[in-house]
């Protein structure tokens, strides 16, 4: 960003040299502003849902428009998406990072992948736990919870409902290429590029 013009754009044609723009060249400002305000939305509202587990502020591609600004076309955010140390954080950061894979009103294909394989790495985690449990010789501390709160029996069939989806839509891009077998657990994965 040492560009001192990168990411500035022109607002609502009160830029001096717009006025010297055909209604072609106008109405594609009109279109890149647009561009820029949504996809600066999108990648802020990765942001606040993945507060914590952001590694880098949002990266932004830009174009340049007839009025010689630069408009953001693309972005990303980074997100750590490395297991926790333990079963339980490990469902929980999960949890955080579907959520903030999600979190836009019209998550990107690679959004939808992040979140699939935040919720293939919360499943191998809850096995570890169910696991751990059967060694001891109790239930799974999870059932335990649901069978004496119906609260938390109501959360668990959703869950489960949305990791099923989300399991279904993974099976799909996997059948289709998109998406690799095995979820990657590498710090600073992006979650989006919006385009």
């Amino acid at each position: 960003m040492s560009q001192p013009d990168r990411g500035k754009k022109a607002e609502g044609g009160t830029h001096a040299n717009q006025a010297s723009l055909t209604a072609e060249q106008q109405a594609e400002v009109s279109k890149l502003q647009k561009i820029d305000r949504e996809v600066r939305q999108h990648e802020m509202a990765h942001m606040a849902a993945g507060a914590g587990m952001v590694t880098s502020g949002a990266s932004y591609t830009y174009t340049r428009g007839p009025d010689g600004q630069n408009y953001a076309v693309a972005g990303e955010v980074s997100i750590d998406t490395s297991p926790g140390r333990t079963p339980e954080e490990t469902i929980a950061r999960a949890e955080r990072i579907q959520a903030a894979a999600l979190a836009p009103a019209e998550p990107s294909s690679q959004d939808r992948s992040v979140a699939a394989q935040a919720a293939q790495m919360a499943a191998q985690a809850r096995q570890e736990l169910a696991a751990a449990e059967q060694e001891k010789g109790g239930a799974p501390a999870e059932a335990g919870v649901a069978d004496a709160d119906p609260a938390a029996q109501q959360s668990q069939a959703v869950a489960a409902q949305k990791n099923q989806g989300i399991a279904a839509y993974q099976r799909q891009a996997v059948d289709a290429g998109a998406v690799g077998a095995q979820p990657s657990a590498s710090p600073g994965m992006p979650i989006d590029l919006y385009a």
